[in-house]
């Protein structure tokens, strides 16, 4: 009947990924941007109004930004989330006066509370179709026949009981922005602004006595599009030149991948997580202790590589060298055993870096227990010229499944130097095997 009429199937999935693009580009007004519903946002605006020159001046210009994208959109202001969805959603949207939730919700339909569509047909079966309506009859017989749901959203939406907005991304400690009269796009008018915020910030974590371990910065497009990067740092952080030096090395990593379009309106700067920052005394050469330099370079391989990437080995209570160590995060804060140190003459016997697991090898001894004459490893045969050993490192004795092991330092003919073993003796099994552990210089 209509040929020009264009169906497509409902998708979604493509709708929740859409009503998140818009809610993050919400933030701009406030941190604080729920979902209501599979087409709604709730945004608690507490505190921000006086940004935008008032709650009328903050709901026309989101009305505008968002119809300039082509979507079809009905907001309000009220003293409650539930006044505010039933005046957008079914009255005169607009800004609803302090104290008028009552009088703008008393001729709006039942559906406005959000109330369950069996609860809405049982109240219209017995007359009931306004909110006025409900909220001038008993409550002790509507909580009977209809259950407390309806009382507790009549509760919610006239403000008699707290109702909570569930924000979808968690809430920053700490934030601070800054808006533009005309868009920036350059790298170094972005990186003087994360200096410029992080300034700010410095005196509020300062007199909190904490530092920063995780930030976040969001830039928000003009287009409606929102660009975040983040940081995590290993040790709390409040110095702006320190912060801002960590988002450069975190731009560079981002590279061609970072697009401004026609550049961004507003920036803001979030401390997602603090941690304690007490003082220390520093030394003649400006430094507290003699890990900052290190902790610092971590921190920027952090910033370039994912905090998750940057490890360090930390000691453990095995003499097995595959189980000696372990790798943990090096922003962590573990307590270890220092690395034993060995004179500047003092050759290395062992190697500085072992294969992920010991490699079986096939290797054919003079006498029983003695060193290898010749091996095949990776289906290369070696001719042992020299050896050194054995190192005996006994089996764990809580451990089942440990056998005592032979170590050996061994140089083929070609020059190329191994660290090997055999696993076992042959008092403790009948045909003890031979394993390859790592590579000496």
């Amino acid at each position: 009947m209509i040929p020009a009429l264009e169906a497509v199937e409902a998708d979604a999935d493509a709708d929740a990924r859409l009503l998140g693009g818009i809610a993050d580009w919400a933030e701009r007004y406030t941190p604080l941007v729920g979902l209501a519903g599979s087409d709604g946002l709730m945004l608690d605006i507490t505190g921000c109004a006086h940004l935008f020159g008032g709650e009328a001046a903050l709901l026309r210009d989101l009305l505008a930004r968002v119809r300039a994208e082509g979507f079809a959109v009905a907001a309000a202001i009220a003293d409650t989330p539930g006044a505010a969805f039933a005046v957008a959603a079914y009255g005169r949207p607009g800004v609803v006066p302090p104290g008028g939730s009552h009088e703008a919700l008393r001729c709006l339909p039942l559906p406005a509370l959000r109330l369950p569509a069996d609860i809405v047909a049982g109240l219209e079966r017995v007359g009931l179709r306004t909110i006025g309506q409900i909220a001038e009859a008993p409550r002790a017989p509507l909580a009977v026949r209809f259950g407390a749901a309806l009382l507790r959203r009549l509760d919610q939406a006239s403000g008699r009981e707290e109702e909570a907005i569930s924000p979808r991304r968690p809430m920053p400690q700490l934030f601070a922005e800054r808006r533009f009269a005309e868009p920036v796009s350059l790298e170094a008018d972005i990186a003087a602004t994360v200096l410029s915020l992080a300034g700010t910030l410095e005196p509020r974590l300062t007199e909190g006595g904490v530092g920063g371990r995780h930030f976040e910065l969001s830039l928000y497009r003009t287009d409606g599009a929102v660009e975040r990067a983040e940081i995590a740092t290993g040790r709390p952080l409040r110095a702006p030149h320190l912060v801002a030096e960590l988002f450069a090395e975190k731009f560079t990593a981002i590279g061609d991948d970072f697009d401004a379009g026609f550049g961004f309106d507003l920036i803001r700067l979030a401390v997602l997580a603090v941690d304690r920052a007490t003082a220390a005394q520093i030394d003649l050469t400006g430094e507290a202790d003699g890990t900052a330099g290190v902790e610092r370079l971590v921190d920027r391989l952090g910033a370039r590589l994912g905090l998750s990437r940057v490890l360090r080995l930390s000691l453990q209570e095995s003499h097995i060298p595959e189980r000696s160590a372990r790798a943990l995060m090096a922003s962590a804060t573990v307590e270890s055993a220092s690395w034993p140190e060995h004179a500047a003459d003092d050759p290395i016997d062992r190697p500085l870096r072992l294969l992920d697991r010991p490699e079986p090898v096939d290797a054919i001894a003079e006498i029983p227990e003695g060193p290898p004459l010749r091996f095949r490893w990776r289906r290369a045969l070696y001719e042992v010229a020299r050896a050194e050993g054995p190192e005996r490192i006994a089996a764990e004795w809580w451990r089942e499944d440990g056998l005592t092991r032979d170590y050996y330092r061994v140089e083929d003919r070609a020059g190329h130097r191994f660290w090997l073993y055999r696993d076992g003796l042959y008092s403790e099994a009948d045909s003890p095997r031979w394993f390859m552990q790592g590579l000496l210089a």
